[in-house]
Order: structure tokens, then sequence, then C-alpha cells
């Protein structure tokens, strides 16, 4: 289950949610939030929506831990973070268990199944809407997007990355721009199986 230790660990999240209102996610812009978001939001408890462009990121990426500079590994992720096109984060929270039902995650799954987009994981609880789906758009064989939906009992996350995204660097980019620290964990070694 996805805990998280108070609200997000800093101004700067990322994520993703795609939208339902006809977006072609073939494109590398920024989904506008879908019908369903708009439902999910009127029901939850608490509601998180980070909406990153490329400017923003750049800009948001300045804050970032300047005392690490030095680190190889830290200027690495800031270095993709700048050339990152967006960054879409939802998270909603509800104060009873399975507030959202089967059919909207389907909703919210279904503008990842096409051509663009691969699916690499589809986690399921039987017999409730739970879940875990990790979605990734490669181009020439690299990495230009990630789609992560986790259904949880009482909470539900949609993070979206557009851009090129180094397989080894997700998981620091949890705490982040409001990335969930687990859900990037996750999607980090998902990707890199």
């Amino acid at each position: 289950m996805m805990k998280r230790s108070g609200v997000w660990a800093s101004l700067l999240a990322l994520g993703i949610a795609t939208g339902a209102a006809g977006i072609a996610l073939g494109q590398d812009s920024l989904p506008e939030p879908s019908p369903i978001e708009k439902t999910l939001a009127e029901r939850a408890t608490h509601v998180t929506e980070v909406t990153l462009d490329k400017n923003m990121l750049a800009f948001a990426s300045k804050f970032m831990d300047a005392d690490k500079d030095d680190d190889k590994d830290d200027k690495a992720v800031k270095d993709m973070i700048r050339n990152l096109k967006g960054v879409y984060v939802r998270e909603y929270e509800f104060d009873k268990e399975h507030s959202y039902t089967g059919a909207e995650l389907e909703g919210l799954r279904k503008y990842f199944e096409s051509a663009d987009w691969s699916p690499m994981v589809h986690e399921r609880t039987k017999g409730v809407a739970e879940g875990t789906d990790v979605y990734v758009k490669l181009v020439n064989g690299q990495m230009q997007g990630l789609f992560v939906l986790d259904a949880e009992a009482k909470e539900l996350s949609l993070v979206l990355i557009l851009g090129p995204i180094d397989v080894d660097k997700i998981g620091k980019l949890g705490g982040n721009f409001g990335i969930p620290k687990d859900v990037a964990k996750r999607a980090q070694k998902e990707a890199g199986k």
C-alpha cells in the first residue's frame, strides 16, 4: 500500500494522468484533465495536481538541492529533468475504500493502449478495483514517456512523464515534482527489467 509521509516532499512533483477529451497521446504535450479526473476530484477528500511543462521543469530544477551539484548522479538527474517535455501528476485520496470504479480505471487506461505506448505491467487484485499499470513510450529504442496508474483502496495516483527518460534515474525523481517515492521506485524496478 502506498503511504505518504505528509504532503509531497516538495512543491516540485512529477505525475501523470491522461485526458479523456480526445487527446492524441502520440503527441508530446501534456493532456488536459479528463472528465473522469474531474469526477474523481469531486469525490476525493484530498487532491494533489501537478502540471509542469518544459519551461516550468527547467525553472523547478533550479530549486533542487544545490549542495549536491558535485554528485554525478544528481547532475545526471538534473540534466534529465531539463530535457523532459512535461510532468503531469494527479493523486486522489478518499475517506472510503474503493471510491472509484473499475470502469473509471479502464477509462484512464484506454488512452495508453495505442501503438505509441507499450504496456509493461498490469497488476490486479481479484474482486476489487485495485492494481498498478505501467506504460512506456519507446522511440528508436529509447524511453520517451512513462505512465503509471496506481490504484489502492483509498488512493489513486496518475503519473505521466514525457520526454527522454534514463531508466536508471527514474527512482531519483521520487519525492521531487510531486512524484511519490514508492511509485518512482516501482517504475524504475519494472522499467529496468
